[in-house]
């Protein structure tokens, strides 16, 4: 019987090459990753003492495509990016872009004043003011202090 040294790092190697073959676009179609992949956009929420400042990465995407949809407790955008069509008779065409409909809910941490909400869209970038509610603004919470005993 012949003895053989393990090397663990070969046997690393080859689950590699085995996960890069899997991934290959080959083996995987494009319209498998298209149903798995859930499109949102990017958020960024900032709270100052007046307002929440929400802005939202859209890029690619017409403000006409874009639902939104604001209440006292929550923004919710949907909407979609479409394709680009083109023709061409020669060559090959491979593209990372996602197309197609996104949805998003976005909570918010405290309530607003969801008809008083201002937009701003540019560059890709969707900027909402959203006002807190007067009563949020000046919330005072009196605490009751008990003294121990002992």
């Amino acid at each position: 019987m012949t003895i053989i040294r393990w090397n663990p790092w070969q046997d690393l190697n080859t689950l590699q090459r085995q996960l890069n073959h899997l991934f290959e676009e080959d083996m995987l179609p494009s319209t498998v990753l298209e149903r798995t992949l859930t499109r949102v956009p990017a958020a960024e929420l900032h709270e100052t003492a007046e307002a929440i400042h929400l802005k939202l990465e859209l890029p690619g995407i017409d403000a006409k495509d874009v639902d939104l949809q604001v209440t006292d407790k929550a923004v919710y955008i949907s909407g979609e990016r479409k394709s680009e069509t083109k023709t061409e008779d020669k060559g090959v065409v491979k593209s990372e872009f996602q197309y197609g409909k996104f949805q998003r809910v976005i909570p918010l941490p405290t309530r607003i004043q969801n008809t008083n909400v201002k937009a701003e869209y540019k560059d890709g970038i969707l900027n909402l003011t959203l006002p807190k509610a007067e009563a949020e603004k000046n919330k005072v919470v009196k605490v009751n202090i008990e003294s121990a005993v002992g």
